[in-house]
């Protein structure tokens, strides 16, 4: 847990008081408390969890469930109106920023995008449904992705178009 915390606290840039990495810091505890045995001694933990989990939901915005795989790298750019499903799956070195929903497109079928590496969701984006976002992958501000998105694109728009992303020679 702790070798995760001071790899979040890197990826924010040292800064502890980033909202983004409180959010983590959470999200490291509830994933930390489910190999804690008993089950007895896991009960409390659990409940300081859901009491620490909802103070990150009210004051930073952020609704980042311990249920949520995410790879090494994850970065919360900034916070507010951020809801990630407990159904999406992350990569490493993705980066998500304000208003950006990531969840289910229908509550009668419970799966959520998953995400490859070096994925950045700009502000305001909705990405949702059983999609698959591929590595290196820019999704732009406001954008409404509902279909996969191959990897070294762009999808923008809404609904989401998906562009082949430019490399610089």
């Amino acid at each position: 847990m702790f070798k995760n915390i001071r790899a979040d606290l890197a990826a924010h840039g040292g800064d502890w008081g980033a909202q983004g990495f409180w959010a983590l810091l959470v999200y490291r505890f509830g994933r930390w408390r489910y190999a804690v045995r008993p089950a007895l001694l896991r009960k409390p933990l659990s409940l300081l969890y859901k009491v620490l989990y909802k103070f990150i939901q009210i004051i930073t915005g952020i609704e980042l469930p311990c249920e949520v795989p995410i790879g090494s790298g994850f970065v919360i750019e900034h916070s507010g109106g951020i809801v990630v499903s407990g159904f999406a799956r992350f990569g490493a070195n993705c980066r998500i920023r304000n208003g950006v929903v990531i969840g289910l497109s229908r509550v009668s079928e419970p799966c959520a995008p998953q995400f490859g590496n070096n994925v950045d969701i700009g502000a305001g984006a909705k990405v949702l449904g059983n999609i698959r976002i591929g590595d290196n992958v820019l999704i732009g501000a406001n954008a409404v992705v509902i279909t996969d998105v191959p990897a070294n694109s762009i999808a923008v728009g809404v609904p989401a178009v998906i562009k082949p992303r430019k490399t610089n020679r």
